[in-house]
């Protein structure tokens, strides 16, 4: 592997770990001021990242009290970046079962054409329930019903986004011609979950349509991935399982006819680095010793389905209570928190420990050159294609990851120096769709 690794930087309001915003080096105070959010992209990209990367839920995140997680709607915060950047990539999260299609298209296409083709879609479809009562809802929807709105929903936006030919708009000034409506297509959907006409209201985007990039490893979720996902951003706590989900996906987007390089996994990892092992292991702990527990509890007890509050902190985690994992929302956070006990026995206070750094996903703490040798293992040995880094505070730990382990990939030939395209689709190495409206020549073509 040379010069093709990617790395997003996930920003996350004050860093991922949950009592980040405790330390005297974060900034809590900050994070609703979005020259904070444009600093860190404007970082980024200087350091030639392929994106940043925003979460996001239409509910008040849960436990508010003891964690600075105030969110601000991602596709305002996604423009702002988008005006202040020239190269790096914005990818943000819309959910599919509180979203129209319509709206959403039009958003995203719109946002595309104003960042000259640097937007990426993250699709979700809502695991939180308390979300339901935000949209008059008396119940949130089942697992199963949210992906199957899921997948009309993105049916149903990608001939929106389709439905201009690339060479609609004419703009003859001679004729008086500005578009060729020929090549404008309605759409004319009618299904379950959306009755949609058509056509958007804008043309065609730079990258013809926004990167699609999905992050769920459920069944369910691998199944959408394959047939949709562009990108994939997924949690592992091991090589081996990191590269049975990398095997397994391509496995699955190459049976859905797709080429399988068209589909990039991207991993989470989480580093906290020091000038030794035990330095940076001694941070981790330091921001462990500021978690609270009465958070730490809430947040484990929703991976697994239980409540863990009158459990010993110190005692064992209690596996016979979890149900099987079946058709829960956080079916594969569940099925990865299991694992780690399997693997490691550890007590209550220590499992919250495990997770509080990233919620899952890979924690490393490490010298620079171990970070870098955990990206590189991944990435040559079939486990990912790069990775979603999550900087255990912010704005600090994405400087010290910038400043001390891309050199070391860039000296070992893994990451770019300078970027070679302009879009994000340049930037993952995805080819650019041609729209479905389009004649069968062109598509053959492109």
């Amino acid at each position: 592997m040379t010069n093709t690794l990617h790395l997003n930087l996930f920003i996350y309001p004050d860093g991922h770990h949950e009592a980040a915003w405790r330390r005297p080096e974060s900034q809590p105070e900050r994070i609703t001021d979005i020259s904070y959010y444009q600093e860190l992209a404007q970082r980024a990209e200087a350091a030639k990242f392929d994106a940043v990367f925003f979460a996001d839920g239409p509910a008040l995140a849960d436990n508010i009290a003891y964690a600075a997680r105030a969110g601000l709607e991602p596709i305002t915060k996604m423009t702002a970046i988008a005006a202040a950047t020239e190269r790096i990539g914005v990818i943000g999260t819309s959910s599919t079962t509180y979203n129209e299609p319509y709206n959403l298209a039009r958003q995203f296409a719109s946002l595309d054409h104003l960042s000259n083709g640097r937007v990426g879609w993250n699709i979700v479809t809502t695991s939180s329930a308390s979300a339901a009562h935000n949209f008059g809802l008396d119940a949130h929807p089942a697992h199963a019903q949210r992906y199957e709105r899921a997948e009309e929903f993105l049916d149903v936006v990608t001939k929106l986004w389709d439905s201009w030919e690339d060479d609609a708009v004419v703009a003859d000034r001679a004729s008086g011609t500005y578009a060729d409506t020929d090549k404008i297509h309605r759409v004319d959907h009618a299904g379950e979950f959306f009755r949609v006409r058509g056509p958007l209201n804008a043309p065609r985007s730079p990258q013809g349509r926004p990167v699609y990039v999905q992050a769920g490893s459920s069944p369910d979720g691998r199944s959408f991935a394959a047939r949709w996902a562009e990108a994939i951003f997924t949690a592992h706590q091991t090589l081996d399982n990191a590269q049975e989900f990398y095997a397994d996906i391509k496995s699955r987007a190459r049976a859905a006819g797709r080429d399988p390089g068209q589909l990039k996994v991207l991993p989470g990892i989480s580093p906290f680095i020091g000038s030794t092992t035990a330095e940076a292991r001694a941070l981790e702990e330091e921001f462990n010793d500021l978690t609270q527990p009465a958070y730490s509890l809430q947040q484990l007890g929703n991976l697994v389905g239980v409540d863990l509050t009158s459990y010993d902190l110190d005692g064992p985690f209690p596996t016979e209570i979890v149900a099987p994992v079946g058709d829960r929302a956080f079916h594969s956070r569940s099925q990865l928190v299991l694992d780690i006990v399997a693997r490691e026995n550890p007590t209550i206070r220590q499992l919250c420990h495990r997770l509080a750094g990233a919620r899952g996903h890979r924690v490393v703490a490490g010298t620079p050159v171990e970070v870098a040798d955990t990206i590189q293992e991944w990435a040559e040995q079939g486990a990912a294609d790069g990775f979603n880094v999550m900087p255990p505070w912010l704005p600090g730990g994405i400087d010290v990851f910038i400043e001390e382990v891309v050199p070391i990939l860039r000296a070992r030939g893994l990451f770019r120096t300078e970027y070679t395209g302009s879009t994000l689709r340049d930037h993952l190495g995805l080819s650019r769709p041609a729209s479905q409206y389009a004649p069968r020549l062109e598509k053959e073509t492109a």
